[in-house]
C-alpha cells in the first residue's frame, strides 16, 4: 500500500474513531422498593423501622416487601406505637405544611404553613399528600413522597414511600390494616440499604 493510500485510509477511519468513544458506566440508581404479594391468605401488616428507614410488607407472617420510607426529621419526629389505618384518600392536601411559590411557579419558601406571611404576587400551596393512609388523629399518616437520601428522615413527622410504590400497598390496605412503627437501631452507613426479609 503507498503511503497516499494509507495516509487516504487514515484520514476516512480518524473522524469516525470520535462517535466510538467509551462511555461510562450509566450511574447506578438505588432501588427504593420491592414488592412480591402473593394475594394468599393472611391480612397485610405494616412495619415501620425508624432506625433504618424501612418498612416491612407482610401478608399474614409471609413478607411479601419491603421499602425505605422517609419518617420525620429532628424536630419533627415521627412516633414509635402500634397504629391501625383509620383513614384512606387517593389525594389529600396538608392542612399544616406546604410551600410559597411566585406567579411563575419558583418555590420561594419550602417549608411554609398555612400562617406563613405571604408576599405579594405570591401563593400559598398545601403539600399534596396522594395515596394518604392515616394512623393518628393528630396528622400522621403514610402517603407518597420524596425520598432524598434513602435511609435518612426527612419529613414533617409524616411517613413517606416511594411514588412508584405506594399504589401497591394502598391497593391491599384497608381501614384497619395494622401498622407498627418502631424505634429500631441505625445500622452502620455502609449497611443502608442491603435488606433481607
Amino acid at each position: 500500500m503507498t503511503r497516499f493510500a494509507c495516509a487516504a485510509l487514515l484520514a476516512i477511519a480518524l473522524p469516525s474513531c470520535a462517535y466510538f468513544k467509551p462511555q461510562p458506566p450509566p450511574k447506578a440508581t438505588t432501588v427504593l422498593s420491592d414488592w412480591h404479594d402473593d394475594g394468599g391468605p393472611g391480612e397485610v401488616s405494616v412495619e415501620i423501622d425508624l432506625g433504618r428507614q424501612l418498612a416491612i410488607y407482610k401478608r399474614g407472617d409471609r413478607p411479601i416487601g419491603w421499602s425505605f420510607v422517609s419518617t420525620g426529621k429532628e424536630g419533627h419526629s415521627t412516633p414509635p406505637g402500634n397504629y391501625t389505618i383509620t383513614e384512606k384518600m387517593e389525594l389529600k392536601e396538608s392542612n399544616r405544611y406546604g410551600w410559597i411559590a411566585d406567579a411563575a411557579g419558583n418555590v420561594t419558601n419550602g417549608d411554609a404553613r398555612p400562617t406563613t406571611p405571604v408576599p405579594e404576587g405570591e401563593f400559598y400551596h398545601p403539600a399534596p399528600m396522594h395515596y394518604w393512609m392515616r394512623i393518628t388523629n393528630y396528622g400522621v399518616g403514610l402517603h407518597a413522597g420524596e425520598i432524598p437520601l434513602p435511609g435518612e428522615a426527612a419529613s414533617h413527622g409524616c411517613i413517606r414511600l416511594p411514588k412508584d410504590f405506594v399504589p401497591e400497598l394502598y391497593a391491599v390496605a384497608k381501614v384497619g390494616t395494622p401498622v407498627k412503627v418502631v424505634r429500631g437501631k441505625r445500622p452502620p452507613p455502609e449497611q443502608i440499604g442491603l435488606v433481607d426479609l
